[in-house]
């Protein structure tokens, strides 16, 4: 394997960090084959970017919509709420009898989880800390960032040789995030800098997973990753948490959000790494990449939904650009090019098959254009009467959900 196609690997395991709940050591290790799916592999895509989605929504409802301003206390939560599942899987379940293939000792535990688990928890927590000031949208743009951060950890730690080839391949991703921050009307300097500080962490953590835990008798699948890593995070988050947050929470915030909503939101995000097991076991790492990029996409739309979020033309025609840059990088032209025609042919026999749907899912990409192309220009030269349509959108669903 060449020092690039290494590179190409390492990257390829970064998933969304905010995604940040999932310390993935090598998706790949789930199986050498996919199985045949007992569900159309539709169920595990839609399912996945269902929970992720559903995370990042949830973590910015309690920490922005409902002022619970204590992301430590959060993200120490759902370490512990994993430590709990993880252990009660391992006992009563065989979905992670693969641990038991893992030589893990006291020594390799401390020389390599530890220290990975410590920058996990930091991209966690820097991560969660960016929601109290950015929103939904511009963080997912600045996400697109992460494979770049990989690479130049890859480099800064003597893990692959300067690739300048590689380096002209990624560029795109970040002229695409600068020009999208350039058009960020609610741009806050400290919420920007943790959100980069995330993506470091992370990008750091996964080159030291590729470093430390190379071999092939330490290759976990997401579950046994979570299951070893989980208790480690939880200790290092509720160490700061007890010099941080802890002092001044109260049980009138836990109670102003509730043990309910806090709960769920654990367990949405304990789901989702399970989610991870089934979508890449039934499917395939490539699959996880895509469906990220169109989970993102989707999340940028209900940013602007749900929390009236403005998201720019400058912005999106940046974004654009990463996210086409960001497909570029992980597939290489000519598996694009390959997947292009392939996506053509079936368009083209998709239409001649079922024409009304296709002629349906037309109109509501035309129809997503126009709202983004509206939502873009609204805040900026009409906010009022954004802000009523905004409005209106809200009740009529509330209204429609009782």
């Amino acid at each position: 394997m060449s020092a690039d196609e290494k590179v190409r690997s390492s990257v390829d395991a970064a998933r969304d960090p905010a995604q940040a709940v999932l310390p993935t050591v090598n998706p790949e290790a789930l199986k050498s084959a996919p199985e045949p799916p007992s569900f159309h592999p539709s169920v595990y895509i839609a399912t996945w970017i269902t929970l992720s989605s559903s995370t990042i929504v949830f973590n910015k409802y309690i920490l922005d919509t409902a002022n619970f301003h204590f992301p430590i206390f959060l993200t120490t939560w759902h370490l512990i709420f994993a430590t709990i599942m993880t252990q009660i899987l391992a006992r009563f379940t065989t979905i992670l009898d693969s641990r038991k293939k893992v030589p893990m000792t006291g020594r390799v535990y401390l020389r390599a989880i530890v220290p990975i688990g410590l920058f996990f928890s930091l991209s966690l927590i820097c991560g969660n800390q960016a929601y109290l000031h950015l929103s939904v949208a511009f963080i997912q743009m600045l996400k697109a960032t992460t494979p770049v951060a990989v690479l130049i950890a890859t480099w800064s730690l003597g893990v692959a040789p300067v690739n300048l080839k590689t380096l002209g391949n990624v560029s795109f991703i970040v002229i695409g995030v600068v020009i999208a921050s350039m058009g960020e009307i609610r741009f806050v300097r400290i919420g920007f800098l943790f959100q980069v500080a995330g993506i470091v962490f992370e990008a750091v953590r996964l080159v030291m997973v590729q470093r430390l835990l190379s071999g092939a008798d330490f290759k976990m699948d997401p579950l046994v990753s979570l299951y070893y890593y989980a208790p480690a995070c939880a200790v290092i988050n509720g160490i700061v948490l007890l010099f941080t947050e802890l002092p001044s929470l109260t049980m009138v915030d836990i109670d102003r959000v509730g043990l309910f909503t806090l709960l769920a939101n654990a367990s949405v995000a304990f789901l989702l790494n399970v989610s991870v097991v089934f979508l890449i076991g039934k499917t395939s790492s490539l699959v996880l990449t895509l469906s990220g990029v169109l989970k993102d996409i989707l999340l940028v739309f209900a940013s602007m939904f749900l929390f009236k979020d403005p998201v720019t033309l400058l912005q999106a025609f940046g974004y654009s650009i990463a996210l086409g840059g960001l497909i570029y990088y992980k597939l290489g032209g000519e598996k694009l090019k390959e997947y292009l025609s392939q996506g053509s042919m079936k368009w083209q026999e998709f239409g001649h098959t079922r024409p009304v749907l296709r002629k349906l899912m037309v109109f509501a990409a035309v129809v997503m254009s126009m709202f983004m192309i509206l939502g873009s220009l609204g805040p900026r030269y009409a906010p009022d009467s954004t802000d009523k349509v905004y409005s209106g959108i809200g009740k009529l669903i509330g209204e429609k959900a009782v």
